[in-house]
């Protein structure tokens, strides 16, 4: 079963491919899946984290398999024949993910995704982005950037690269952050805080850092305020290509410069990014050249 993406630029909307574990409903935004294919068994790697379980070379590329059952915190079953691999990309790793069956695709609003609450998400444990009620059932949308990350942290964001640029001067230049993971909005913000800007300004998705950015105008200092945004793609309420398209637009707020920086940028998103106006485009796991990036923009 292969996956493609058909959906208009900054339109708020994404598609969810629906799966299931243990008889719970999850779901993963499909730009992130490549292909899902039956279970096939994997090699064992010696001293792996424990909810890898194993490596799998299809086509001649080499896959790393996941058990989301390990993930979850629940003892795994014996393989059937229903189980699937979800072949993901992001953060430029190819990663598969063990599930015991696949439901389908269903398209939603960015808006219909609740972000749960402080009862359901925790900066360090919780694996769940965000909730999607569809057909009288609730979809749990998973963190994959988190649970990857937490398996090998410098797969998140490669924090070790701002020891590399060094001593440098510090900047007050105010940045704005759209990021709905609170622990990648934490290691963002700390990156840069690091690398010298320490007026850093945290939303957790794209219509609060819209809202924040039309307050500012309304009282006429906005350019003053605001002097770079980061932007995720995935967030809950308004996406990042959305909130592209909503600053890029406007005749005031375009003058900010704009960086997509999300574990989803391939060639195809690139182009979409490219086509709402983004003054920059990086992969998550580069945050030394982020900081790159965000000087020459301040700087111009």
């Amino acid at each position: 079963m292969e996956t493609s993406i058909l959906l208009e630029n900054g339109t708020n909307e994404l598609e969810v491919l629906e799966f299931v574990v243990n008889g719970n409903n999850y779901g993963i935004n499909v730009a992130k899946v490549r292909e899902i294919i039956s279970y096939v068994p994997v090699t064992p790697v010696p001293n792996a984290h424990p909810a890898i379980e194993g490596i799998f070379m299809p086509r001649d590329i080499l896959i790393t398999a996941i058990n989301l059952e390990r993930i979850l915190g629940v003892e795994p079953t014996p393989v059937s024949s229903t189980d699937m691999m979800i072949i993901t990309n992001f953060n430029k790793l190819n990663i598969a993910f063990h599930v015991h069956s696949v439901s389908g695709i269903h398209r939603v609003s960015w808006a219909d995704i609740i972000k749960p609450d402080a009862t359901l998400t925790n900066l360090n444990t919780s694996v769940a982005t965000g909730v999607v009620r569809l057909a009288e059932k609730l979809i749990i949308i998973l963190d994959f950037e988190k649970i990857v990350t937490d398996i090998s942290p410098e797969i998140g964001l490669k924090v070790s690269e701002i020891d590399k640029l060094g001593e440098r001067d510090r900047n007050k230049s105010p940045i704005l952050i759209a990021e709905d993971s609170p622990l990648l909005s934490k290691l963002i913000r700390d990156s840069l805080i690091k690398a010298g800007y320490d007026n850093i300004i945290a939303t957790s998705n794209g219509q609060e850092a819209w809202d924040k950015l039309i307050k500012l105008k309304k009282e006429g200092n906005v350019l003053e305020s605001v002097k770079c945004i980061v932007t995720d793609i995935e967030m809950p309420r308004m996406d990042g290509h959305r909130l592209t398209k909503l600053v890029k637009t406007d005749e005031v707020l375009s003058n900010i410069p704009l960086i997509i920086f999300s574990s989803l940028v391939n060639d195809e998103m690139r182009a979409k990014g490219k086509a709402l106006g983004a003054d920059a485009q990086l992969s998550k796991p580069e945050i030394g050249n982020l900081v790159k990036i965000i000087d020459d923009l301040i700087d111009r």
